[in-house]
């Protein structure tokens, strides 16, 4: 079976969150400069926008794992911390 650009897009999406969780040169470019660290991957231009914005509701809605999503809150990126995680996650920003 082929994927799809969404199903290789939420592969991007679910690879950031482990290299956050497991790559602290990542981890710290994403500290940095997320748009620049994520440039690479391939998004679709709402996943890129909800990543940067850490509306992790919105990726979930769109088919990524909250659990793996947990790993940005967890090293607070993109604005994120455990408890905005758990708002967000029930609520997306849009």
């Amino acid at each position: 079976m082929a994927l799809g650009l969404i199903d290789v897009s939420i592969y991007a999406v679910h690879k950031i969150a482990h290299l956050v969780h497991k790559d602290p040169d990542f981890r710290e470019r994403m500290r940095q400069d997320p748009a620049a660290a994520t440039a690479d991957f391939e998004l679709t231009a709402q996943e890129r926008a909800a990543l940067l914005a850490g509306d992790v509701g919105r990726l979930a809605e769109l088919g990524a794992h909250g659990y793996v999503l947990g790993a940005l809150a967890q090293h607070q990126l993109v604005g994120l911390n455990m408890e905005s995680y758990t708002q967000r996650i029930h609520s997306p920003l849009v």
